[in-house]
C-alpha cells in the first residue's frame, strides 16, 4: 500500500452560442483563463495536455415539437497533471473560478511505482514458498530444487477507500476538500518445485 504523489484531472470548459464563430471564441476565453491561473499556481506548461476537443450543431425543441433554438458547442477538455498534491483543492477550486464547468473525475497515481513493484514482488515469492513448505509438510514430503517461477506484478494501482469516507492516507487541507487515500499495487509468484 503507498500513498499517491500525483493526480490527474481531466478539466473542461462548454460553451455554447447561435454562432459557432462565438461559441469557439467565447471558448477560447474561459480556456486560457484556466490556462493562466494554473501557470499562476505553478503548473507547468508540459503537465497540461489537451484530452478532448469538440464542435457540434444543437437544437432545442419546444413543447409543441417545433425546434425552438439552433446553436453550436464547443468542449475543450485538458487533462492536468498535479505533482504537488498539497495544491490539490486549491487548483480545483481555482480552474473553477476560471471558468471550468466540467471535471471529469479525478485519479491518483504514484510517478515511481518500481521500488513498491519490487517490494510487492519479494513479497510474493516469500509467501508462495512459505504456502509451498506448509504444504510439503501436511503431505509428508520435502521440497528439492526450485524449478520455475513466474512472476505477475500488476502495474495497475488499484484506490483503498476507508469505510468512513474518503481517508486512509494523505489529506490535504485546501478549499475543495481532497484526499488521495492508497493505492495497492499486486503481484502474484507461481513456483514449481521437484517433489523429494
Amino acid at each position: 500500500y503507498i500513498v499517491p504523489d500525483v493526480a490527474y484531472i481531466n478539466v473542461g470548459v462548454r460553451v455554447d452560442a447561435d454562432a459557432v464563430s462565438d461559441a469557439l471564441a467565447a471558448n477560447n476565453i474561459q480556456a486560457n483563463a484556466i490556462a493562466d491561473a494554473l501557470q499562476a499556481m505553478g503548473v507547468e506548461k508540459s503537465d497540461i495536455q489537451t484530452s478532448n476537443f469538440n464542435v457540434y450543431p444543437m437544437q432545442d425543441w419546444g413543447p409543441d415539437g417545433q425546434i425552438s433554438r439552433k446553436y453550436y458547442v464547443v468542449e475543450n477538455t485538458v487533462m492536468i497533471t498535479v505533482r504537488d498534491l498539497s495544491k490539490l483543492g486549491q487548483l480545483l477550486d481555482t480552474v473553477v473560478s476560471s471558468g471550468a464547468n466540467t471535471i471529469n473525475g479525478i485519479s491518483f497515481d504514484v510517478q515511481d511505482k518500481s521500488a513498491a513493484e519490487a517490494e510487492a514482488r519479494d513479497k510474493a515469492i516469500e509467501d508462495a514458498k512459505a504456502e509451498a513448505q506448509a504444504i510439503a509438510a501436511a503431505s509428508g514430503v520435502t521440497l528439492g530444487e526450485i524449478q520455475t517461477v513466474n512472476v505477475y506484478t500488476n502495474g495497475v494501482t488499484y484506490p483503498m477507500y476507508e469505510s468512513k469516507g474518503l481517508g486512509g492516507g494523505a489529506a490535504y487541507d485546501a478549499s475543495v476538500p481532497v484526499s488521495a487515500g492508497q493505492l495497492k499495487i499486486s503481484a502474484d509468484a507461481n513456483i514449481v518445485f521437484i517433489i523429494n
